[in-house]
């Protein structure tokens, strides 16, 4: 899972004004400190006992991916009910599909200055 994080990290932390801090004992991903966007369940969180990443999504994309792959995305406890998507670690992942997974929740959550500045 080291690697795992090692790649989440590595994405998160190529955006405009991120910072990782724990929260709930987890690795958070924060926009100018505030802000959360990810966090990182590695050792699994309450019944869903696999490693999962929790992100911010834009309306939609949350019953979309649900629905068309269960196996992998689903709607995680506390902040489904705002659209977040839950993301299961243990299949086999694509670091491209996760990186513009991740790159959609900070731009769903950084002001607009900061999101238009990943197309520039």
């Amino acid at each position: 899972m080291s690697e795992v994080l090692s790649g989440l990290r590595a994405i998160c932390q190529s955006f405009p004004e991120v910072s990782e801090r724990p929260s709930h004992g987890a690795p958070t991903w924060f926009v100018r400190g505030k802000k959360a966007f990810a966090t990182a369940w590695l050792d699994g969180h309450h019944d869903q006992t696999f490693p999962h990443l929790w992100c911010a999504a834009a309306p939609g994309v949350q019953d979309a991916l649900v629905s068309s792959r269960p196996d992998t995305f689903f709607r995680p406890p506390y902040v489904g009910h705002r659209g977040w998507l839950g993301v299961r670690l243990d299949r086999e992942l694509d670091l491209d599909g996760l990186a513009e997974l991740l790159t959609d929740a900070y731009c769903e959550v950084a002001p607009k200055g900061l999101a238009t500045q990943l197309g520039e």
